[in-house]
């Protein structure tokens, strides 16, 4: 972990910089891949209740012998337990899940606009930071008007907004109003699904560093000061993607990849999805 830059969200609270994703790793392979990844050197973990394996993701922080206060564990609350009573008991069913006394990261997982429920799962995550039972609340995939009507209740101001950006969906406006309001972009599918990683303006650079492209695009968010979750079940690649602190893209090489942008969402528009 020495190795690896942390952030520090507006609350104060420190999160790596770079992390474990599981997203589509079946319950039964989660405990093996969260393992190989601590044992590469990774110390977040990010989860949710969705994907149906925070129980493998509490397996491997119980087995792993790490002291609590090093490790970063990110949870998320889903759709349909929106609401504020529904939020508290869904949390508590999460934290059970995970074998957690507290929780370091909360998010709410979409907005979800049409059912109008986000602004009191807010409060309910407000509560639970009150009460110290996770350290730092945040939200997913919330767009700029989202995340202005939360600020806009005036109490706690998302530490995180994780939504979908990579070289091909890079989403300024919403990384812009996420710096205004002082939340770090946490980018979900950083690597577009593998979508970018033979075009040429890649390869070429990661020739030029004897890196993967995988790696040269992960080094992209992060020197552009994003927290990065990238998944992988591969445990060559799952290192991989760790090795990205040792070496730098130009200013040149940073402009060619954000010349990739080309609107390709890979999930579902926050605005439509419910």
């Amino acid at each position: 972990m020495a190795d690896t830059p942390v952030i520090t969200l507006n609350n104060g609270v420190t999160m790596p910089q770079i992390g474990f994703g599981v997203y589509q790793i079946p319950e039964a392979e989660t405990a093996q891949a969260v393992t190989t990844a601590i044992e590469a050197g990774y110390r977040s973990i990010d989860t949710a209740a969705v994907y149906g394996n925070e129980a493998g993701v509490g397996a491997a922080l119980r087995d792993a012998g790490i002291p609590r206060d090093e490790l970063f564990v990110t949870t998320k609350l889903w759709n349909s337990d929106q609401g504020y009573d529904e939020t508290l008991r869904a949390f508590d069913a999460s934290l059970a899940r995970l074998g957690l006394d507290q929780l370091d990261l909360y998010l709410i997982h979409w907005p979800t606009p049409k059912h109008g429920k986000y602004l009191d799962t807010w409060r309910a995550l407000e509560t639970l930071l009150e009460q110290k039972r996770v350290r730092a609340i945040g939200v997913s995939n919330f767009l700029p008007e989202h995340l202005r009507a939360v600020a806009g209740l005036g109490g706690t101001v998302p530490a995180v907004n994780q939504i979908e950006v990579h070289p091909a969906l890079q989403q300024r406006e919403a990384q812009a109003t996420n710096a205004e309001l002082g939340v770090v972009t946490e980018a979900w599918s950083p690597l577009a699904q593998a979508a970018v990683l033979s075009d040429p303006r890649v390869t070429a650079i990661a020739d030029a560093h004897d890196r993967t492209p995988a790696q040269v695009v992960l080094r992209w968010h992060v020197q552009q000061g994003r927290v990065v979750i990238p998944k992988s079940v591969t445990p060559s690649r799952i290192r991989e993607n760790l090795a990205i602190f040792d070496f730098e893209l130009t200013a040149g090489e940073l402009a060619a990849i954000d010349g990739l942008e080309s609107d390709g969402r890979t999930g579902p528009h926050p605005d439509h999805f419910n």
